[in-house]
């Protein structure tokens, strides 16, 4: 590794306390990556209007969900185990204080959105439920305890935490707006009936809320400045890059006049 790189990277990162750590976090970041390349593949996880596109029905007995309750139980264990830690760790300073209350204010958007924004048309599968449920929940207390367990090391030289606090911001607030975009297309329509979106960034990227998700990671990640939320945050990215592409694809196949310059993601890049 080139010791240049690992000098900036002793900056702006806590010691790692173990070992195992390191290497969670970086199963983690292969693990993500590989559900990025299968979204982009065509196997979708079972949540999105998309994830049965060019499939089969499964032969295996499935137990459905309506589509609220479903992200309900996905959003709600990770709101949870962020809200119970400013409760449970609260002289750990600034720092967990600033992510707990970043990460729970992420997952209560999230719920508030289900309960008063989405507009929904489909159903879920439990089992997909239960495994996304755990993707968020786990990740989210592991950030929190690898933060607490990082309270006894020094402080990285650049503190970025501020610079975190403006990203994160930024981010969920974008994603937010963009989100009411989505939902505003489908208030005086069929609820089944789909258009491109307009609106916003939507007219360079068929995914901004995408981007705006990522943005929100990476503003945790320099608020916490371990090495598993710098993972976190890059794993988030490789998801939601295949995410995006799966859907302008979807896009592609259901309306023929979809605009040849909007990219997926980044605006004028990818």
């Amino acid at each position: 590794m080139d010791m240049g790189f690992v000098s900036v990277l002793q900056k702006i990162v806590y010691p790692c306390p173990s070992s195992f750590i390191k290497v969670w976090s970086v199963v983690n970041l292969v693990s993500m990556a590989h559900l990025a390349i299968s979204e982009a593949r065509g196997k979708h996880l079972q949540y999105s209007k998309f994830w049965n596109v060019g499939s089969g029905k499964s032969k295996t007995k499935q137990i459905n969900l309506s589509a609220r309750t479903g992200m309900l139980m996905i959003y709600t264990p990770a709101f949870l185990v962020s809200a119970a830690s400013l409760g449970l760790f609260q002289q750990e300073g600034l720092r967990f204080l600033l992510l707990g209350s970043a990460l729970a204010l992420h997952f209560f958007k999230r719920i508030f959105e289900v309960m008063y924004v989405h507009k929904y048309s489909s159903s879920m599968v439990l089992e997909s439920v239960l495994t996304i449920s755990l993707g968020y929940a786990i990740p989210s207390g592991s950030m929190l305890y690898l933060q607490h367990l990082a309270q006894g090391f020094p402080e990285p030289q650049v503190d970025l935490k501020c610079y975190g606090i403006v990203l994160f911001l930024l981010g969920i607030s974008g994603n937010f707006y963009h989100h009411y975009l989505l939902s505003m297309l489908r208030t005086e329509r069929n609820d089944k009936e789909y258009m491109v979106p307009k609106g916003g960034l939507f007219d360079l990227v068929i995914c901004p809320h995408y981007l705006f998700e990522i943005l929100s990671f990476f503003g945790m990640s320099l608020i916490a400045q371990t090495l598993y939320a710098y993972c976190v945050a890059i794993s988030t990215t490789f998801y939601l890059m295949g995410r995006s592409y799966a859907t302008k694809r979807w896009y592609i196949s259901k309306f023929e006049d979809f605009p040849k310059n909007v990219r997926a993601l980044i605006p004028f890049v990818f």
